[in-house]
């Protein structure tokens, strides 16, 4: 069927290890029909996504254009697609394309990568209203929504996650941080576990939706979503994906207020500043010569000029740093003494004023920082404060785990949260001999080292494991290939220790996934052959929850109802509080509701569930189950 043709499938334009995580995921997880724009068949990730194409079981349409361009757009069946996702790194280009599509197909949901996060925000509003002056009446809906994106805003739940806590496919839901974990057989629920997703085949109990783990299910088959009786009888031979509790809905708390006064604060920051820095070989050996310079031409000075002896010192002073008038009636040796010290002075000026601002500085970044407690243990070690490293230290805050950051910018965005929340602070290159020690890298339990350089992150992780073999490790690696291989190598030189190495696409996959499918998508989370949707549903009008309670309201294999809320009317599309039609304001989700609990029309919830179950309970239509990824 020629591609124009096709209706209801996802467009993706890009070449990138994004967009082939996407097609992939779209395709093999979602089970969508897929297409994608590529600019070449050669360049980038083009020849693994072509790879796609020639798959005979389930094949994603290539199309070959050098720009998105309208008429690419249209050959690509843009004005018919479900969806677009536009992954190209130019800002531009993908803000030009996103115009065209809104234009050609004004229902599509648009997903836009963007690195300029503000410029995203007004994009997102002006084509959620280019929606009603292209004849939408009755304003945007939940499908016809524009989703920007940015490699930060979907890295930091799962790196959080990663190293609070270990593996797992992560979600974040109203400022809160989810992760699928799997209980082994006979283990008891833990007290952050808020539902059973899924008794496994047994083929991979470690890690279900690990990016390493096999797809081929065991002899009994994975069931998504269990019925009690099932799971309870079931665990003794299987393990349990269980839906556990990473983060708390709550802003990070600055630290406490010293109240034994000012006073007592001022001793304790005045005794705690560095200022062993002044002290440090460089200063010392400069400041030595310069030392020894001047007693050199005091005693000079003594010898040819008899006199006091504080003036023996003060005029050699005094020429060293020109100060003094020039000695033109003073005797041939005074006059001689004097071009010397002048002389000195010149070689000697520089390296005392390099010397003072180095100590200086060094003086003020240590002031800045503030060093870990030497008891501290169990805690969360995190190398870089940039966009990135900011939103994920404000994130392990709202956890119980203690943190201590490395930047060595002392401009960073980061410093100032850092500061502002209490956090032990480095002010140090992490590379550096002697940096992690200070910050008990060996008593810590992850390591988070998220800098913007490949290598430099790699020589950090491997200067940490040989300090500390078994600390958990994280890093963010920018390169695809690059990651895997890291990933690969460190877990076979480490078999004891947790090492996870994600490229930018690996984290952005997912997110971009369920915003494609619509932004009352949560979340996708992979699950062996299977996959398990996390979606917003309000209550009103749909006869399977409206007026049922949340036991009732349960459908085994098709969907569970995780946390309820109340609906917050939808106000109007062109206001500054909304998004899609929906009010940013609404309150938050119960996550553990009474079983008893009666869903009413004013309630929203939050529901976990497959493909086949997620279409009908949206559209009422029970769908054929033929395919095992529902």
């Amino acid at each position: 069927m020629p591609l124009a043709q096709r209706s209801q499938h996802m467009v993706i334009c890009g070449d990138d290890g994004l967009a082939r995580r996407l097609a992939v995921t779209l395709d093999a997880v979602c089970g969508e029909a897929v297409t994608v724009v590529l600019p070449s068949r050669r360049e980038g990730h083009a020849p693994e996504i072509a790879a796609l194409h020639r798959d005979p079981l389930s094949p994603v349409e290539l199309l070959v254009a050098a720009r998105p361009d309208e008429q690419t757009l249209r050959a690509a069946g843009v004005e018919r697609a479900a969806a677009l996702a536009l992954t190209y790194r130019d800002d531009q280009v993908n803000v030009t394309a996103a115009l065209l599509a809104r234009t050609l197909n004004p229902t599509i949901r648009l997903v836009v990568r963007m690195y300029n996060r503000e410029r995203g925000q007004h994009l997102e509003r002006l084509l959620d209203r280019a929606v009603l002056a292209l004849g939408r009446p009755g304003g945007t809906s939940l499908d016809m929504s524009t989703t920007v994106l940015s490699d930060a805003d979907t890295a930091v739940p799962e790196l959080v996650a990663a190293a609070a806590v270990g593996r797992g496919d992560t979600l974040q839901i109203e400022g809160q941080v989810f992760r699928g974990v799997v209980r082994p057989a006979r283990t008891p629920p833990q007290s952050a576990d808020l539902a059973t997703l899924a008794v496994l085949s047994g083929a991979h109990q470690d890690d279900p939706a690990s990016e390493d783990s096999p797809e081929t299910p065991g002899e009994e088959g994975t069931q998504l979503l269990p019925d009690t009786v099932t799971s309870y009888h079931r665990q003794f031979t299987h393990g349990r994906l269980m839906l556990e509790e990473v983060t708390h809905h709550h802003a990070p708390e600055p630290p406490p207020r010293d109240r034994r006064g000012y006073g007592a604060w001022l001793r304790d920051r005045l005794a705690h500043l560095p200022w062993k820095v002044f002290l440090a070989r460089e200063v010392l050996a400069v400041f030595g010569a310069l030392a020894t310079i001047v007693l050199v031409l005091a005693v000079a000075t003594a010898l040819a000029e008899p006199g006091p002896l504080w003036k023996s010192v003060y005029l050699p002073l005094l020429d060293i740093f020109t100060m003094g008038d020039p000695a033109t009636d003073e005797s041939p040796a005074r006059r001689v003494l004097q071009l010397i010290a002048g002389f000195v002075g010149l070689a000697v000026l520089p390296l005392v004023v390099a010397a003072t601002m180095n100590a200086t500085e060094a003086f003020r970044k240590a002031s800045v920082g503030h060093p870990p407690a030497e008891d501290l243990s169990d805690h969360i070690v995190l190398v870089g404060l940039g966009k990135i490293g900011t939103r994920v230290l404000a994130q392990l805050r709202t956890t119980a785990h203690q943190v201590v950051v490395v930047e060595r910018d002392p401009h960073a965005r980061g410093v100032s949260l850092a500061r502002e929340l209490g956090v032990p602070l480095l002010l140090e290159d992490a590379g550096a001999p002697g940096v992690l020690d200070r910050a008990r890298i060996r008593q810590s339990r992850s390591l988070l080292v998220l800098t913007r350089d490949d290598g430099e992150n790699l020589d950090i992780v491997m200067a940490a494991r040989e300090t500390n073999p078994r600390v958990r490790v994280v890093m963010r690696l920018y390169d695809d290939d690059f990651a895997a291989t890291v990933s690969r190598t460190m877990r076979a030189s480490y078999p004891d220790a947790t090492t996870r190495s994600r490229s930018v696409s690996a984290l952005a996959a997912l997110p971009f996934s369920a915003a494609m499918m619509g932004r009352h998508v949560l979340g996708i989370m992979p699950v062996e052959r299977g996959a398990l949707l996390f979606t917003t549903v309000d209550v009103a009008g749909h006869p399977e929850l409206e007026g049922r309670s949340i036991h009732q309201a349960f459908r085994q294999h098709e969907w569970r109802v995780l946390a309820v809320g109340s609906a917050v009317e939808p106000a109007s599309p062109g206001s500054a509080d909304t998004l899609g039609g929906l009010r940013l304001d609404r309150p938050g989700f119960d996550w553990r509701p009474s079983h008893g609990r009666i869903l009413h029309a004013g309630d929203r919830v939050v529901v976990a569930s497959t493909r086949r179950g997620l279409d009908f309970l949206m559209t009422g239509v029970q769908a054929h189950p033929t395919d095992p990824r529902t």
